[in-house]
C-alpha cells in the first residue's frame, strides 16, 4: 500500500477566454479508470454542443494508467499538454476535461498547447491539491490515573486524536503516521512507565491541503 501521495480535492472547475474561445476546465478525483471514463462521458453529455471536450487522466499507485484525448483538436495540442500538467504536479488518481467553445479565431498549434495547458493548470488550482498520508488508527488503553497526563500530551502532539472511550480502562484512539509507529510506541511507553497497551486498529489515509 502506498504511503503518501498527492491528488486533487474531490471536484473543481474553472473558465477563461482566449481569442473569443471559451475554455472550461472540470477536474475530479478518480481512483479507477472507469470512474475517469464515466466523468468524461458526463461532461461530454452536459456540453454536447461544445466544439471539443478534451481529456486526460492519471490513475494508479505507479501512474500505470495514463491517457490523453484531443477530441478533434490537432494531434498533441490538447490532451497531451493537459496530461503533462498532471505529471508535472505529480498528481495521482486525477481526471481533467477541458471543454472548448470555439470563438471563430484559430489559435494555431502553439496557441492551442498553451491554452489547454493553462486550462489544466487553472482547473487544478481552482480544485485544490491535497496530500494523502497513510496513518495507522491506533488504540491506547490506559488506567484512569494516566488520563490527564496522556490526553494533554497527545493533544499537544502531532498525532490527531479521534475519540476517547471510557470503559473499565480509558481507550484513546488516534492517528499515527506509518513511519512514526515505533517512535510513537516508545513515546507512549515512556509517558506511562510502560503501563499502556497499544493496539493497531487499521490503516487509513488522512488528507492535508497543500
Amino acid at each position: 500500500m502506498r504511503a503518501n501521495y498527492k491528488t486533487v480535492q474531490l471536484y473543481g472547475e474553472s473558465e477563461f477566454v482566449v481569442q473569443k474561445s471559451r475554455f472550461l476546465s472540470f477536474v475530479k478525483r478518480a481512483e479507477t479508470e472507469q470512474e475517469a471514463i464515466d466523468f468524461i462521458q458526463e461532461i461530454k453529455k452536459d456540453h454536447h454542443t461544445a466544439t471539443h471536450n478534451c481529456s486526460a487522466y492519471i490513475i494508479g499507485e505507479h501512474d500505470q494508467i495514463q491517457k490523453a484525448n484531443d477530441d478533434g483538436e490537432p494531434s498533441g495540442t490538447a490532451g497531451v499538454p493537459m496530461l503533462e500538467v498532471l505529471k508535472k504536479q505529480q498528481l495521482k488518481d486525477t481526471v481533467i476535461v477541458v471543454t472548448r467553445y470555439f470563438g471563430g479565431i484559430k489559435l494555431g498549434g502553439g496557441g492551442l498547447i498553451r491554452a489547454y495547458g493553462k486550462a489544466a493548470s487553472e482547473g487544478v488550482a481552482a480544485t485544490g491539491i491535497v496530500e494523502r498520508r497513510l496513518h495507522v488508527l491506533t488504540k491506547v488503553m490506559i488506567d484512569y490515573t494516566w488520563l490527564g497526563k496522556v490526553e494533554n500530551e497527545i493533544r499537544q502532539s502531532i498525532y490527531p486524536l479521534q475519540e476517547i472511550t471510557y470503559e473499565q480502562d480509558v481507550e484513546l484512539f488516534l492517528f499515527v503516521p506509518v513511519e512514526e509507529q515505533s517512535v510513537f510506541h516508545e513515546w507512549i511507553m515512556e509517558l506511562t512507565n510502560g503501563q499502556a497497551v497499544v493496539t493497531e486498529v487499521q490503516h487509513e489515509f488522512l488528507e492535508f491541503t497543500i
